[in-house]
């Protein structure tokens, strides 16, 4: 046979065994983060549930998921083992420094100046400012008033054995 035949053979081959090796690395991993855990830990479920670890047995896990209630996991739901601060900032709230701005829940004070009931100017530089405004709302006056109703056109004269467009022989 001719080598040239065999390499794509030899390519795919070589990419499952790459793809295989790197997902037995991620199990092995995840293996063994399972298997140091220890009660009192904190820890992530695979279904996004934070509880700390009670008691530890061979293929299960009793979790506190609130103060005095408990429940029995798989240890392979665990997702993940956090460290103590970690999961104290996430289920306590501890260390919560909020640094920066704080982001307004309306549009509003992005959009106008602060203290004033004008908007803000995209460039004070130009002589837009000098310009009328445009006044992009409904008209009050536009609302009142109704559409009249036009007059209908009358037919022609139209014999009686003559039919217009649309007509039907109804009797």
């Amino acid at each position: 046979m001719n080598p040239v035949t065999l390499l794509p053979f030899i390519v795919l081959i070589g990419a499952m065994f790459l793809m295989t090796r790197s997902a037995k690395k991620k199990q092995a991993a995840a293996a063994q983060m399972r298997n140091e855990m220890q009660p009192g830990t904190g820890v992530r479920t695979i279904g996004g549930m934070y509880a700390t670890v009670k008691e530890l047995h061979d293929d299960t896990v009793v979790l506190e998921v609130a103060p005095g209630v408990h429940a029995i996991y798989a240890k392979n739901s665990i997702g993940a083992v956090l460290d103590d601060a970690e999961y104290n900032r996430i289920v306590h709230g501890d260390g919560d420094d909020i640094d920066g701005a704080i982001v307004p829940d309306d549009a509003s004070s992005l959009t106008e100046a602060a203290g004033a009931d004008e908007p803000v100017e995209a460039d004070a530089d130009d002589d837009s400012s000098d310009k009328a405004k445009i006044d992009l709302g409904k008209k009050a006056e536009a609302d009142d008033v109704e559409p009249k109703d036009e007059p209908k056109a009358e037919p022609k004269d139209v014999k009686a054995d003559e039919k217009a467009d649309g007509e039907a022989d109804a009797k």
